[in-house]
């Protein structure tokens, strides 16, 4: 399965009204990403409006409903945005590591998570989507649901398994991670380290077992 087939499983619901064609109006649409963003940090998504991001991101208001019908459609790009990036962070990572060394996946893609978690302006907010909407990124399947596919598609490309052989085990991992770094950044606002260290500890021994060490 190659990456960009990947990213188009992960998220098949579109919020835009129509797909920006001319490299003017793409960077346009990218402004507005970036300021909901920066919005979603300092107001949180209720005090979202289109009229911030509009005024932020320097366009019309107008400008903005060209392309999104409302402010959800937006928060709704930018965390499809957000999820492909760390898909794209994951398969880079992957191709470097050993894929029977669980313990050194898990800590990748953890770490890479956390990273965007503090670095990635919204994220902390919205994270995949879940403040939103449970079904934010895709209208037919659950936010962790998406991450959940799309990392047994890239699993899949670097182990010999079949996706059917990792879907369930990957998507108990992903609930059991999702809870427990929600309640590590609830501890501290740049994420509680013991919690983290014994997330991760715990994920590892359990793909391990299912997995092989």
């Amino acid at each position: 399965m190659s990456e960009n087939h990947t990213a188009t499983q992960a998220a098949t619901t579109t919020p835009l009204r129509r797909q920006p064609v001319q490299q003017r109006s793409a960077k346009r649409v990218e402004r507005m990403l970036d300021a909901s963003a920066e919005l979603l940090d300092e107001v949180g998504y209720e005090g979202l409006t289109t009229t911030l991001i509009a005024k932020r991101a320097g366009v019309a208001v107008g400008s903005l409903y060209q392309f999104f019908p409302d402010k959800r459609a937006v928060v709704q790009a930018l965390t499809q945005r957000n999820l492909e990036r760390f898909i794209t962070a994951v398969n880079d990572r992957l191709g470097t590591l050993d894929p029977h060394h669980w313990w050194d996946i898990v800590d990748s893609l953890l770490d890479i998570y956390l990273a965007m978690h503090r670095d990635v302006p919204g994220f902390s907010t919205v994270h995949f989507g879940d403040v939103v909407d449970l079904r934010l990124l895709d209208d037919r399947r659950t936010n962790n649901r998406v991450v959940v596919d799309a990392l047994a598609g890239l699993v899949t490309t670097h182990l010999a398994l079949s996706q059917e052989e990792v879907a369930l085990p990957i998507s108990i991992a992903v609930e059991a991670a999702d809870g427990l770094l929600n309640y590590a950044f609830r501890l501290d606002p740049r994420g509680n380290q013991d919690v983290i260290d014994e997330t991760k500890t715990l994920i590892k021994g359990y793909l391990a077992s299912k997995f092989g060490d």
